[in-house]
């Protein structure tokens, strides 16, 4: 069996961190080999941009420096993790992957200089984008606790809204495997459209 890269996208809050471990069980209630991971990553820079991310000081790293560590951690992500899995025929169901940074990132630079940086990462087999409103995805990150991170405000949630739209269109025109699914709708139900929409691929 080939192994495949399903990549779950969505605002922070959209619930691709429970989808993605739905989704591994799934797989391996079905008998498919499979491994579940994220970006950023576990790894020395992944670990590096979590702590920048919810760096709060006047020192915090600009917007382009940030858009160059997640290209670097994703190539250390794919090389380490990523294409050993894959290459042993695993399914590898990644929260987050490069669509994350088409949206993110292109808030405050262009998408193709976004995707440009990112051009050594291997396509996703499928993206699924769980959509949800901005104004929904606060509102659960809200209920989670803990310090909010730069990205983590309504005005920028809703930017970044927007770009995940955008960067859905773009993939899409550049003939990438991309769905969306309905986030705002009870957890059960996603996972049932995940299913629905990664089942084929398999």
């Amino acid at each position: 069996m080939s192994g495949k890269l399903i990549a779950l996208e969505g605002l922070d809050g959209a619930g691709t961190t429970t989808q993605t471990a739905r989704l591994v069980a799934r797989l391996i209630r079905a008998g498919h080999a499979a491994a579940a991971t994220r970006e950023p990553s576990d790894g020395t820079i992944g670990r590096f941009i979590r702590q920048a991310l919810a760096d709060r000081s006047a020192r915090a790293l600009p917007h382009g420096a940030l858009a160059l560590l997640f290209a670097a951690d994703r190539v250390d992500h794919v090389a380490n993790e990523v294409a050993p899995e894959v290459g042993a025929g695993s399914v590898v169901v990644s929260d987050r992957y490069v669509m994350s940074s088409l949206a993110y990132q292109s808030t405050d630079h262009d998408m193709k200089w976004v995707a440009e940086i990112n051009r050594l990462a291997p396509r996703a087999d499928l993206t699924v984008f769980v959509r949800v409103s901005a104004k929904t995805a606060l509102a659960r990150v809200s209920a989670r606790g803990g310090q909010p991170d730069r990205f983590e405000k309504l005005d920028i949630q809703e930017h970044v809204a927007r770009q995940y739209e955008q960067a859905l269109s773009w993939m899409l025109e550049d003939a990438q495997a991309c769905v969306s699914v309905d986030g705002e709708r009870p957890p059960d139900d996603v996972e049932a459209a995940i299913w629905a929409a990664v089942s084929p691929v398999l």
